[in-house]
């Protein structure tokens, strides 16, 4: 008999968690309620909130609607979204993460402050770092990996933030490269705003990849901090797979095998990890 184990470290981060609780306590009253985007980046989730009543909409779209609810995500949203609902009189639910918020403030200072490169390590076209970027009338210059910090210009002041979700360590290396290369009367000023419930997992989950013949990482393709923590898992376990529910378990994957893993990004809920559990003993 296979052992199976569910990693109880992952699952929804508390900024997902609250997205969705809202949302549901809205439903649960029989309102209609919009969601600018994917509530979080996993299909499964998003179905299930879909046939309780919640309606996914785009920016362009949300343009055209007048007189209703929308919930903003964990992700966050440039100045301009909440100026459109004002003009459109749409009532926002704003389940921002605190921890994005707070990161929000702390770039558009920055940025009123005058001066200097405001950059941002983050996925390019990513919500939460289009809403970052919206904080400084989209001046702040992306760089997604390390490779691109040598577009910056060196001779002038640097002021560096992170995407919640992105690699500590890649960061750090960013970091070291711009101290080793700024201009002797230019400023570097790095703020690490990488969200320590997300970067926390990446050892946790190592620790618990290694523990297994098999890894099932679960998560939506679309996640950006189920990539980070997937490729972890891979690192230490070759032997990991990642799939986004139980209907992706190849059985043949189970041969000569005696313990399994079952774990997943901030964006993967617990359901859909037992879901898989389940599928796996049905295989047995």
């Amino acid at each position: 008999m296979i052992q199976i184990e569910i990693d109880s470290g992952s699952g929804f981060c508390f900024g997902v968690t609250t997205a969705i609780k809202k949302a549901e306590e809205e439903l649960a009253q029989g309102k209609t309620l919009y969601c600018l985007g994917d509530i979080v980046h996993n299909g499964m989730e998003c179905e299930r909130l879909r046939e309780m009543g919640l309606i996914t909409i785009n920016h362009e779209e949300m343009r055209e609607l007048h007189d209703v609810k929308v919930l903003l995500r964990a992700h966050g949203e440039p100045p301009e979204t909440y100026e459109l609902a004002r003009r459109n009189n749409i009532e926002i639910i704003d389940a921002t993460c605190p921890v994005v918020l707070q990161l929000q403030k702390r770039i558009k200072k920055q940025y009123e402050a005058g001066g200097g490169q405001i950059v941002i390590f983050g996925k390019k076209g990513h919500a939460e770092v289009l809403g970052l970027v919206g904080q400084t009338q989209s001046s702040a210059i992306v760089i997604e990996n390390f490779d691109e910090v040598t577009r910056l210009d060196f001779s002038r002041d640097i002021y560096l933030y992170s995407q919640t979700t992105k690699s500590l360590d890649e960061f750090h290396r960013i970091i070291d490269y711009i101290q080793s290369h700024i201009a002797p009367d230019a400023t570097f000023k790095s703020f690490d705003t990488i969200c320590r419930s997300v970067a926390n997992r990446m050892p946790n989950i190592s620790q618990f990849a290694t523990k297994h013949d098999l890894v099932l990482f679960v998560c939506g393709r679309k996640s950006s901090n189920g990539k980070v923590l997937y490729n972890e898992c891979k690192r230490v376990n070759p032997n990991t797979h990642l799939i986004e529910g139980p209907e992706e378990i190849d059985v043949s994957w189970l041969t000569d095998i005696n313990t399994i893993g079952i774990c997943g990004a901030t964006s993967t809920p617990k359901w859909l990890m037992e879901q898989c559990r389940d599928a796996i003993l049905k295989m047995q």
